[in-house]
């Protein structure tokens, strides 16, 4: 066996998990057929065998399955994967039902396949270390725990328990393992955990799990119990309201859940990895794994970050301006244990920026997620006020005022002087190029620009902004700071609006220029939504305010206009330009804007929208409606791509996903393109171009663009 070293020593056998040339175990072909040589000695040797115990030599327990081959699956592959599947669970049972006690020692995470893997054990042991994750995130990448994951959980907490684990992908660690049931027994170290294993089989030396034993009921009842019948009537309604019934994993599950309930063990497996396989070869798990873990993992090694530099520990960061971003950032560094200083133009506005830590403190403190005294450790990281010489020796200092390319120069030059040496000048545009920015600085090479995104306490994509003489050292510092907030960095080159800005204006423009044509507001906005945007295009600028929207286009014509330019508005610009200067709608927080907010009630379209802009004889398709609003932010997408916006395909996918709400299901804007194919993508933007204007024309610099950055698996 190469994967699998089997030992046997005074009656115990202990099967080791030690993947060669691999950081990490994974259920690959090799594993498999190592599983299955393994379980045949076990029988083998069964008379003179006492206990079994499961153990890894990796630093991991099990990392779960070859991801990368599934990447490679078609359809017409499904009947093999059943029957994979089958083979592993087979051996499984195998080892389980020998009557003999098997130990799970779980020294690190184990995820997927691997908590399966774990699940064999009759009692599971594992490290007490909250850095050890543990769980079933399958439906994350659009499968399901299908190695008998499914069978097991509900098995052992019961339907209504298990879920939040299976269709919700909760992940947990050893100590909340312990108080669910999941995990037996905690020991402090490694080294503990072979002598605990022992003695737990000498104390135990016949075993099975629970659920074998005759007369065994799932807790809380299947699903033909009352109570439970009565809880799933509306369970697939609700998860249809949640997915919108673009994901198929998560229902998948359920079914499992409830099929499985319903039948004896066996026959839930097979239901289990029927399904499993169907989703494995369907194209949408491809999809999202290819995004979901190995572009997520790109982006969280730092891939981009520029090699050879030092490693950045900002001890002291500076931030200029307490409004929502700036108290948001202040939040994200002083939770990460960051001295931050937050400077306004006045101490009120100052104190009012740091309140807003302090609510979201309180809030985890009524939650049972901080105590007392981290609340008051936190908000003691926070120094807020009027005096700028406060921000004297700090790192790094983040400029987020208003969209105005005067008021930021004018904060650049002021407080630039007083970062520590070496230190870095950041500002948190979402518009305003960089490189025009850092022309107040004194060392443009230091200056860059860093986004976030707002609510910044939920929001985890963080926008990097490379300015045209930003250097290498100053990149890679600003993705430290970032990865030390705990979020996602990805780099960009400087242009306007940048990756994320400029792409998410083509989808709400794209819906305004829809109200120009004559298409009714309910249809665009809800057109949106099935197609698994978070929100639709006018609700959008709502809440991210129109006069926003028009100040941009403004600053725009300015700006071209100063090169020498003149600036052409698209319909939807106009439309939006409209609605501000004529009606007097500039959004939310203004009193409306596309929508209405009556107090007390859910928000509605403003009544006027009908009157105004809607086209009885307005021809629609709403296939057509949804193909516009995704393939108008692909193609810039794409443009972002060729032109060097974007640096790479994992940053485009995680952006889109993470910064604009590209929808899930796609696997993020590059990969919509690629999942079916460069060519038909190009062809449907021809037939959209014609009919919609150049913003769907791809040009062939940019189709050879893509076919040069596909993934090859």
């Amino acid at each position: 066996m190469k994967n699998i070293r089997l030992s046997i020593e005074d009656g115990i056998a202990t099967l080791t998990f030690d993947e060669p040339d691999s950081p990490v175990n994974t259920m690959c072909l090799q594993w498999q057929d190592d599983l299955a040589e393994a379980a045949a000695l076990l029988v083998a040797e069964r008379e003179h065998l006492k206990g079994i115990i499961l153990a890894s030599a990796k630093k991991t327990f099990f990392a779960g399955a070859d991801l990368k081959a599934v990447m490679r699956l078609i359809p017409a592959d499904a009947p093999r994967v059943y029957a994979e599947v089958e083979r592993v669970k087979k051996n499984f049972r195998t080892i389980e039902t020998l009557g003999l006690p098997v130990v799970s020692c779980i020294n690190g995470s184990a995820l997927g396949g691997g908590w399966e893997v774990a699940l064999i054990g009759h009692h599971r042991i594992a490290v007490d270390d909250p850095r050890i994750e543990l769980g079933l995130p399958e439906v994350s990448l659009g499968l399901l725990p299908g190695a008998s994951g499914v069978t097991k959980m509900v098995r052992q907490l019961g339907l209504m328990a298990a879920q939040p684990y299976l269709v919700e992908g909760r992940l947990f660690q050893p100590r909340q393992g312990a108080e669910a049931g999941l995990v037996h027994e905690l020991v402090a170290d490694e080294q503990q955990l072979r002598a605990r294993a022992l003695a737990w089989i000498a104390e135990h030396p016949q075993s099975m799990h629970p659920w074998e034993a005759k007369g065994y009921k799932i807790p809380g009842g299947d699903a033909r119990s009352p109570k439970m019948a009565a809880a799933l009537t509306v369970a697939p309604a609700m998860l249809k309201k949640k997915t919108r019934g673009l994901l198929p994993a998560p229902e998948a599950i359920l079914a499992c859940m409830v099929e499985g309930s319903l039948v004896d063990l066996e026959t839930a497996f097979r239901i289990e990895s029927r399904h499993l396989a169907q989703l494995m070869t369907g194209g949408q798990a491809q999809s999202m794994i290819n995004t979901f873990f190995f572009n997520m993992n790109a982006v969280k090694s730092g891939a981009s970050r520029p090699a050879g530099q030092a490693r950045f520990k900002p001890q002291k960061v500076g931030i200029v301006g307490a409004g929502m971003m700036g108290a948001g950032i202040a939040w994200a560094q002083a939770s990460r244990g960051m001295a931050t200083v937050l400077i306004d133009t006045d101490a009120q506005k100052a104190q009012r920026g740091k309140a807003y830590s302090e609510k979201l403190a309180q809030q985890r403190v009524g939650q049972g997620r901080m105590s007392q005294a981290e609340q008051q450790a936190l908000l003691a990281r926070i120094e807020a006020g009027a005096d700028v010489q406060a921000l004297a020796g700090c790192e790094l200092i983040i400029e987020a005022v208003f969209e105005q390319r005067e008021l930021k120069a004018e904060v650049t030059r002021r407080v630039e002087p007083l970062l520590a040496a070496g230190g870095i000048m950041a500002s948190n545009t979402s518009t305003l190029p960089i490189s025009g920015l850092a022309q107040a600085s004194a060392r443009p090479e230091s200056f860059i620009g860093i986004h976030f995104f707002s609510p910044v306490d939920k929001m985890q994509l963080v926008e990097i902004i490379r300015g045209q003489q930003t250097e290498d050292r100053t990149v890679a510092h600003a993705m430290d700071y970032v990865r030390a907030l705990g979020k996602l960095p990805i780099v960009v080159s400087d242009a306007r609006g940048f990756y994320t800005s400029r792409t998410f204006g083509t989808f709400v423009m794209e819906g305004a220029a829809m109200l120009d044509e004559g298409i009714p507001a309910p249809v665009i906005e809800n057109a949106a939504m099935q197609a698994g945007m978070p929100v639709g295009p006018l609700a959008v600028l709502d809440e991210t305010a129109l006069t926003l929207s028009v100040h941009v286009l403004d600053q725009t014509r300015a700006d071209e206009t100063a090169q020498g330019r003149s600036y052409t508005a698209s319909a939807g610009e106009l439309l939006v330009e409209r609605m501000v200067k004529q009606h007097s709608r500039g959004g939310r927080a203004a009193g409306g804007g596309f929508y209405d907010y009556p107090a007390g009630q859910p928000k509605r379209l403003w009544p006027e929208l009908k009157n105004l802009f809607e086209k009885p004889d307005a021809a629609w398709d709403l296939r057509e409606i949804k193909d516009r609003l995704l393939y108008r932010q692909a193609v810039e997408t794409a443009r972002c791509l060729q032109e060097g916006v974007l640096g790479s395909v994992h940053e485009a996918n995680i952006g889109s996903i993470f910064g604009i709400g590209f929808p899930v299901w796609t696997g993020g804007a590059l990969q919509f393109i690629y999942r079916q194919g460069v060519s038909a993508f190009a062809e449907r933007c021809h037939a959209l171009a014609a009919r919609h204007g150049a913003g769907f024309k791809l040009d062939p610099s940019v189709i050879a663009c893509l076919q040069a950055h596909q993934p090859r698996w």
